[in-house]
């Protein structure tokens, strides 16, 4: 399971526990700089590629090719992942774009030039801001654990966000997955409220890479841990039970 941005493997507490309770060992890795025991800062300057190949070195530690699961930033750095290393399914949770698939809203937009605000953004870490957190990540929490699970946010990286966010500007497309780069089955789920990666973008990446799309409808961003994780989760489950079934009757 790969965190999305200003996260650590902490974002799977909850969601992992039914992965766990079927029987499925997990890995909930943390992204170079975002561990419980890394200095601040230490994300400053960290590519994309990066975090994508902290992931490939975690995949072939497996006695088997996994099932990579990567939510919101994350699960476009197991985009990246999946298409260079041997996996047995992909499952991304409301995930960033891949270099080439452009946002469907106006709102995405705007979040891709905001922090410019910040000034050059990409050569710094970037903290969290509590404001976006209530309006995109934590929308659907009561407010005592919105707070405390802003608490537990760490810095991101400024060149990986400028890398996802804006792309079009990176002149070595470093986030590139090529159409049918992943040879692997591909289940992508999205949110009907999701601000920041809407239905319809997450619908354009599982075209572009091949896979197929479920939408809760009901749901906001914060897939893995927000009311109504648990059907997402047994989503998943079900996904992984069916492939599993489809690799034992080859």
């Amino acid at each position: 399971m790969v965190h999305g941005a200003f996260c650590g493997g902490w974002a799977f507490e909850r969601f992992r526990v039914p992965f766990e309770s079927a029987g499925h060992a997990v890995v909930a890795l943390d992204l170079p700089g975002h561990g419980a025991d890394a200095a601040r800062g230490t994300v400053t300057g960290t590519s994309m590629s990066a975090y994508a190949r902290s992931v490939r070195e975690a995949i072939d530690a497996q006695p088997a090719p996994p099932v990579l699961i990567g939510h919101s930033l994350g699960g476009l750095v197991a985009q990246m992942a999946a298409s260079r290393s041997r996996v047995a399914g992909l499952i991304l949770l409301a995930p960033s774009s891949p270099w080439g698939v452009p946002g469907s809203t106006a709102e995405e937009a705007i979040s891709a030039v905001a922090l410019y605000a910040l000034g050059p953004y990409w050569a710094l870490a970037v903290d969290p801001d509590y404001p976006s957190a209530r309006r995109y990540l934590f929308d659907r929490l009561a407010k005592d654990e919105r707070r405390a699970m802003f608490k537990r946010l760490t810095p991101e990286s400024g060149r990986a966000l400028w890398e996802t966010l804006n792309w079009w500007l990176d002149p070595f497309a470093t986030t590139l997955v090529p159409a049918g780069g992943v040879a692997a089955p591909i289940l992508a789920i999205a949110g009907g409220k999701d601000g920041i990666h809407p239905a319809a973008t997450v619908r354009a990446i599982a075209q572009r890479i091949g896979g197929e799309t479920q939408v809760f409808k009901d749901m906001s961003h914060w897939l893995v841990g927000e009311p109504g994780w648990e059907d997402v989760a047994g989503a998943c489950l079900d996904w992984i039970g069916a492939l599993t079934a489809r690799h034992a009757a080859a």
